[in-house]
């Protein structure tokens, strides 16, 4: 027996019958006569070879075995086609079909994934490619053309084919483990350059020969924040955490935030980076705003 293949406006009766629970339900939903929803099934049935509703008997269409082993595949369909029409449609009011978007790593994780929740029900036909990067490799990713928006630091003041909008800010914090020397009360100024001290690393070539709130001769550069909290609690040297991630750990004593003459904590201000020749559409323009409400109601990060 050849299969015939049903159309689109078929696959749709068959399921508006189901979920209205008559032929008559779905002839009103879809604006149609009864007789064309009943000729849309019969034809469906005719070119799959089997019954989709027992009619006989009830005075509701009831599934058949058949009618409800292909109802999943009949529903994604469906719902695979009106995916591509909504997609359709969005490029039509100028919404882009994907987002490339890059964080810095000094973003807290709590208000970057509020964000993103928030964008997949407000954009659920755009696909977001997300990356987490440190210092300058935010921007270098945006001059490259592997993402569209980025959430980063500082460290690229200006650069003539960026533009660049600040958003909020994250405070850096000088920590160690509690045993060590620098977790006195009384350090001596100049003191914290005799001991070994974590640095962020850049990954990227915009920033070579720049320093970032390095005091100390003796250092480890690392490009992992989380490798770099890890040894911090581990009473391997002193270094800069972003508040949040190590709030938890100043809470419970494994962390102490150092009280150094030289006071190099600082304020790390975020921005949103994009490139000057793509203009952002109206995702991209959203990710902006709600990165900036959320850094601003989010009490831990300023």
């Amino acid at each position: 027996m050849r299969i015939g293949e049903p159309s689109l406006d078929q696959l749709r009766i068959f399921l508006a019958v189901e979920e209205e629970g008559s032929f008559g339900g779905a002839g009103r939903r879809m604006g149609r006569a009864v007789s064309a929803i009943s000729y849309g099934i019969a034809q469906m049935e005719q070119m799959l070879g089997v019954t989709l509703f027992e009619r006989e008997g009830s005075r509701r269409p009831v599934l058949t075995d058949a009618g409800r082993g292909l109802l999943p595949e009949a529903r994604a369909v469906a719902d695979r086609a009106d995916a591509l029409l909504a997609k359709t449609r969005s490029f039509h009011a100028g919404l882009e079909s994907e987002v490339g978007l890059v964080v810095d790593v000094m973003v807290p994780g709590e208000a970057t994934a509020r964000v993103l929740r928030e964008f997949r029900t407000m954009f659920p036909t755009v696909a977001l490619h997300l990356r987490a990067e440190g210092l300058g490799a935010v921007a270098a990713c945006l001059l490259s053309g592997e993402t569209a928006l980025g959430i980063g630091g500082p460290v690229i003041d200006s650069h003539p084919e960026l533009e660049r909008q600040v958003i909020g800010q994250v405070e850096l914090v000088p920590v160690a483990a509690p045993d060590h020397p620098l977790a006195r009360a009384d350090v001596r100024p100049g003191e914290s350059r005799e001991h070994l001290q974590l640095v962020l690393t850049d990954r990227s070539s915009l920033t070579v020969g720049r320093e970032f709130s390095v005091f100390s001769p003796l250092s480890w550069r690392l490009g992992d924040l989380g490798a770099k909290h890890a040894l911090l609690k581990e009473g391997i040297g002193w270094g800069n955490m972003p508040r949040p991630m190590v709030a938890a750990d100043l809470a419970s004593g494994a962390l102490v935030e150092l009280d150094l003459p030289e006071k190099p904590g600082a304020n790390y201000d975020l921005s949103a980076l994009w490139r000057r020749d793509a203009r952002p559409g109206p995702a991209t323009s959203w990710l902006i705003d709600t990165f900036r409400e959320t850094l601003a109601s989010c009490g831990s990060c300023a």
